[in-house]
């Protein structure tokens, strides 16, 4: 029964561990672009599985206890919570952590190599702009993929889509 609680290395190790994961993953998912974080598709849930099944050992180091699996889930909430009390209270924590909107039109002009960039094909532009009731390009003042994954459009007639 003890061995349920029993720590393998120092408590602070696990909390360590546990931020050093929580960084890499933070900027690897960051790296991998906006629209991964907005529309996940079967392969980015079956990466998502993959990634954490990947780090778990990263984070917990083969210990097994519950004392362990608390500290761990203890200080990735906790770096969580701190992340998003940072990103609410100053514009440049939150284009750090979250990043910022990537203009893809103006005016009815798409900016193809940015589409490219932020990994948007022209058939995801294209369906976006449909559901935001656009008849054609010439319907679009900006469109703008936001840090969340979406693809935001203001219509010439001044409406959000």
């Amino acid at each position: 029964m003890a061995d349920l609680f029993a720590l393998s290395a120092p408590w602070w190790h696990f909390i360590l561990r546990g931020a050093a994961i929580y960084l890499l993953v933070t900027v690897l998912m960051r790296a991998s672009g906006k629209r991964a974080m907005g529309q996940f598709t079967p392969f980015d849930l079956i990466l998502l599985i993959l990634v954490g099944n990947t780090v778990q050992n990263g984070i917990n180091g083969g210990d097994n206890s519950l004392t362990g699996a608390l500290i761990m889930a203890t200080t990735l909430i906790g770096i969580n919570w701190v992340v998003a009390w940072l990103s609410a209270r100053s514009v440049w924590f939150r284009g750090l952590a979250e990043g910022r909107a990537a203009v893809l039109a103006v005016d009815g002009k798409v900016d193809h190599a940015m589409l490219r960039r932020q990994l948007v094909s022209e058939e995801d532009f294209l369906t976006a702009t449909r559901l935001a009731g656009c008849s054609g390009l010439h319907d679009i003042r900006r469109a703008t993929l936001e840090p969340n994954g979406h693809i935001m459009i203001e219509k010439t007639d001044g409406s959000w889509s």
